[in-house]
C-alpha cells in the first residue's frame, strides 16, 4: 500500500489555447501538510484545479491515493477521497449554515466516513452559534470556517485547501492555523496554496516553489531558514 497520497509528474494543463500548467512534478505523502508557494498567477491555484480535473484539457499523470486520475471526470475524483476548498468558499446565500454542512455526499471513509455536527460545532464553535443564520449573513472568516468543514463532514482525507488565510482577521488565522495541526494530528493530508507565508511557515512539513507552471524550488520545513533569501527573490518579498 502506497504512503503517497498525491503524485503529481509532467503535468501539463490549459485554459482553452492558454497553457498555464509546464509539466508540474510533486508527491505529497499521507499525513503531510505541504504548501505551494508562489507569486501570483504562477499556476498553484490551476495545480490544485488540475488535480480535480477542472482545468480545461490535461496531460501527464495525476495519482491520487495509488490511483490514475488524469483521464477521471470530476466526480469519481472526488470519490478517491480528495476534498477542495476553493478560494470563492462556494457558500450557497440561500442555505442555511448547517444546511450548507448538511448539503455535501459522503466520498471517502477511510477516516470514518466524515466529520459529525458534533465534531464539526466541536472544531468550530463559531459554526454552531450561527448555524440557523443564511451562509451570506456569515462573516468573512465564518464563511471560510463554513467552506472547510463542509469538506470535512465528506469524508475526504486529503484536504486541498486555497487561501483560506486571505483577507481574514489575525484571531481567525489562529483559528484557521490550529484547525489545520487538529487535522494533520489526525491523520489527514493537506496542500494548501498560501499568499500569507507567516500562516504557512509553522504548519507545513514541506513546501514547493511555482514560477511559470513549474516546480523551481522543494525544501523541508527545517531547511526553511537557509532558503530564506532564496525566497524572498522567487517571492519577490
Amino acid at each position: 500500500m502506497t504512503d503517497i497520497a498525491l503524485e503529481i509528474s509532467d503535468l501539463h494543463a490549459w485554459y482553452g489555447e492558454s497553457h498555464v500548467l509546464h509539466g508540474i512534478n510533486l508527491h505529497v505523502n499521507k499525513g503531510e501538510v505541504v504548501t505551494l508557494l508562489g507569486r501570483n498567477g504562477a499556476g498553484r491555484t490551476t495545480t490544485l484545479r488540475a488535480v480535480l480535473g477542472l482545468t480545461g484539457s490535461r496531460t501527464g499523470s495525476i495519482r491520487i491515493q495509488g490511483t490514475e486520475s488524469i483521464n477521471l471526470p470530476t466526480y469519481r475524483i472526488a470519490h478517491l477521497g480528495i476534498g477542495y476548498c476553493p478560494e470563492e468558499r462556494g457558500i450557497f446565500a440561500g442555505l442555511s449554515c448547517e444546511e450548507n454542512l448538511l448539503l455535501p455526499p459522503i466520498v471517502g471513509d477511510s477516516l470514518g466516513g466524515g466529520m459529525s455536527l458534533t465534531e464539526i460545532y466541536d472544531m468550530f464553535p463559531n459554526l454552531e452559534e450561527r448555524k440557523h443564520s443564511p451562509g451570506t449573513r456569515l462573516s468573512g472568516g465564518e464563511q471560510q470556517m463554513l467552506a472547510v468543514a463542509r469538506i470535512l463532514r465528506t469524508g475526504a482525507n486529503l484536504l486541498l485547501l486555497d487561501e483560506i488565510s486571505e483577507g481574514l482577521a489575525p484571531v481567525i488565522v489562529q483559528a484557521l492555523a490550529r484547525m489545520i495541526s487538529a487535522l494533520k494530528a489526525k491523520g489527514y493530508t493537506i496542500v494548501m496554496v498560501e499568499q500569507n507565508f507567516h500562516f504557512a511557515a509553522p504548519l507545513a512539513d514541506r513546501f514547493y516553489v511555482i514560477e511559470h507552471g513549474q516546480v523551481v524550488e522543494e525544501f523541508a520545513s527545517e531547511e526553511l531558514e537557509s532558503k530564506q533569501d532564496t525566497l524572498n527573490t522567487l517571492l519577490g518579498v
